[in-house]
């Protein structure tokens, strides 16, 4: 059974690829990248690659609490820092010190080093990343998501670029209790997680800062937490001849949203290394740390994953695209619905520019 929902969440991420295109509700508890990713469908969700994200990558969170008589609902709650990503850990892009136009780049690097560029939080190139998350709970049920992150940067002058790193939830299957020991799977939108980021070229130094956003897009309210969030996102790494090393933190405050919904406060941290091989090959760290600042009991606040991924750049036409396939552990997750294990497989090709140059001289 575990078997066949992992080959129909990997068929529906290829199949995307082939044909176009890296209590109740009240409480939602992180289940990244997150964060966008996350995206993690919430919370979960958005612990995705931020690779977003991920933001990224994103995030699903979980609630519990129905506020009614009787025992207590448990329902997947999608969080941003589920969403994103597990970003920099699933998918990155060209370093912010390059001048160079993508297109230009995918066609002449070797695959080693598009693989470098495609690893990068604070690149220059544009890539679209499909990322399927496989989440296993602590109350026995598989959380699935498929995010869609595009990194966009943009050069505003020699000095400083433009990073945009949108993460969308384009499904969430989130198991919600609808009673004692009985759940119904709901295949839903999740939450958006927007990163907008400022980083000057800086040499091996891989830096950036800016603010971040989570608007409550879910088509369910288990697939989303129902608020609009706002907060400080940054890089802070290093590109090196044969690795890259680096963090990228995320958080979210409610600003407004549903009343009846619970605020937020969370983080989607993603810490992100790997080694290149030759022949377009890297292994490295896979997860997003994540943290529910609200939860109401301490167990129910961090998600600390140890995972590893593998990746290659392959040429697909003129320009290079990523495969990556992550496996991770959660060493430390929330009591109430926590994730346990996660498969992750990630898709990102190398597009061209569409503005490209420098906007102001």
């Amino acid at each position: 059974m575990h078997k066949t929902r992992l080959i129909l969440s990997a068929s529906a991420l290829l199949l995307v690829v082939g044909t176009g295109e890296a209590g109740a509700a009240e409480r939602p508890y992180p289940t990244p990248a997150f964060g966008t990713a996350e995206g993690q469908v919430q919370y979960a969700a958005m612990s995705g690659n931020i690779t977003g994200a991920d933001p990224g990558s994103l995030a699903t969170g979980i609630g519990e609490g129905s506020g009614l008589p009787g025992p207590p609902r448990l329902t997947l709650n999608a969080s941003p820092a589920m969403e994103v990503a597990q970003g920099a850990g699933g998918t990155g892009t060209a370093p912010a010190a390059s001048t160079t136009e993508p297109e230009t780049e995918g066609t002449k690097l070797s695959a080693t080093e598009a693989n470098k560029q495609l690893s990068n939080p604070v690149s220059s190139f544009w890539s679209l990343s499909l990322q399927s998350n496989n989440y296993y709970l602590t109350n026995r049920r598989w959380n699935e998501n498929l995010q869609f992150q595009p990194v966009l940067p943009v050069s505003l002058t020699k000095e400083w670029n433009l990073i945009t790193r949108p993460v969308f939830q384009l499904y969430n299957n989130v198991p919600a209790q609808v009673a004692r020991g009985q759940y119904s799977q709901q295949l839903e939108f999740g939450d958006t997680i927007l990163l907008e980021m400022l980083s000057p070229n800086a040499g091996p130094w891989l830096l950036g800062a800016g603010p971040t956003f989570v608007f409550p897009t879910a088509t369910s309210r288990s697939a989303g937490q129902g608020q609009w969030q706002a907060g400080p996102a940054a890089v802070v790494g290093y590109l090196g001849k044969n690795f890259i090393v680096g963090a990228f933190p995320q958080q979210w405050w409610s600003i407004t949203g549903d009343s009846g919904r619970a605020c937020t406060s969370q983080l989607n941290l993603q810490p992100f290394a790997a080694i290149f091989f030759g022949e377009g090959w890297n292994v490295g760290y896979s997860g997003n740390i994540l943290a529910n600042w609200r939860a109401p009991i301490s167990k129910d606040v961090w998600t600390v994953p140890l995972g590893l991924g593998i990746g290659k750049v392959v040429k697909l036409g003129p320009l290079p695209v990523k495969f990556q396939l992550a496996g991770q552990w959660m060493a430390v997750h929330p009591y109430h619905a926590g994730q346990e294990w996660n498969i992750q497989l990630q898709i990102a090709p190398v597009i061209p520019k569409l503005i490209k140059g420098v906007l102001f001289d």
